[in-house]
């Protein structure tokens, strides 16, 4: 099955695919034995940050001897590249999907951007997710401060279809109450701009939901209910990762071989990524 296949099939039963990112091998390690232990599709994401440190190769060939190693339905995304080249590249090097993110620019920019990456991505049978509406806050932060989230930033209904028909990406991001990171205050969704936004969009287009990362619960499972069938996570999964490797780092100031040490961190992430997959609904589905 093709990415698209999973998420079509995740929008028909009411689920949705996990997307994790990287920034090393062992949090590769931790989303592949989640993976293998609760029979579960995912996409693992890299942003710009990431690539830069681990490479867009080494990305791809610790995806590909994974998949030949467990057979799991494992993609690889690009995730919030925010200029053209940069999305061409990971399409070059061999990508299952690409996020072009020109949500900050002005609409039509976003748009003209997006339909060259489209384009071009398509021609090499590879996937496309672009954004409309901004996230005010940034993934690789602790907030100890709230955040109003001006309306300005939300997606509107009208605009979102529009966009989609004219782009033809693959797969839409709204901004719909979410933020980047984890903030003092609880996000609050707006579902029904979510229910008004999915009606508008078909259903071979997947909407996918960013900031998964403090999000409650309930809340999560609504959005899930009412058609987000692509979720991102990476903020948790980097306090769970970051944490559990200090306490190591703490009980074993000896130790110097990093497999050691760094194991409690690898079994961290794990448990915090088969939490999400639970609470996506994304188990026993291979």
């Amino acid at each position: 099955m093709s990415l698209k296949d999973w998420l079509q099939r995740a929008l028909r039963e009411g689920w949705a695919v996990p997307h994790f990112n990287i920034s090393n091998l062992e949090q590769f390690k931790a989303i592949v034995a989640a993976c293998q232990k609760l029979a579960s599709p995912v996409l693992i994401g890299t942003s710009e940050g990431e690539v830069d440190f681990i490479g867009l190769l080494q990305a791809r060939a610790l995806a590909d001897a994974y998949k030949k190693e467990t057979g799991l339905p494992i993609f690889l995304n690009a995730d919030h590249f925010h200029s053209v080249e940069r999305a061409k590249a990971a399409v070059d090097a061999g990508y299952d999907s690409v996020l072009i993110d020109l949500s900050k620019q002005p609409y039509e920019e976003n748009v003209t951007g997006t339909k060259i990456v489209v384009e071009y991505a398509h021609k090499k049978n590879v996937d496309v997710e672009a954004e409309l509406g901004y996230l005010v806050t940034d993934s690789s932060k602790i907030y100890t401060e709230s955040f109003v989230i001006p309306p300005e930033s939300l997606t509107k209904p009208d605009e979102a279809e529009n966009f989609v028909r004219e782009s033809g990406c693959d797969r839409f991001s709204p901004a719909v109450g979410e933020l980047h990171g984890i903030a003092a205050n609880t996000p609050q969704l707006d579902m029904e701009r979510i229910a008004n936004i999915r009606k508008r969009l078909p259903d071979s287009v997947a909407m996918v939901l960013h900031g998964g990362s403090g999000i409650p619960d309930e809340q999560m499972r609504e959005a899930v209910r009412l058609g987000f069938n692509n979720v991102h996570v990476s903020t948790e999964l980097r306090v769970a990762y970051t944490d559990a490797l200090r306490a190591a780092l703490k009980k074993y100031p000896q130790e110097t071989a990093p497999y050691k040490y760094a194991a409690d961190a690898v079994l961290a992430v794990q448990q915090k990524i088969e939490e999400k997959m639970k609470l996506f609904g994304s188990v026993n589905r291979i």
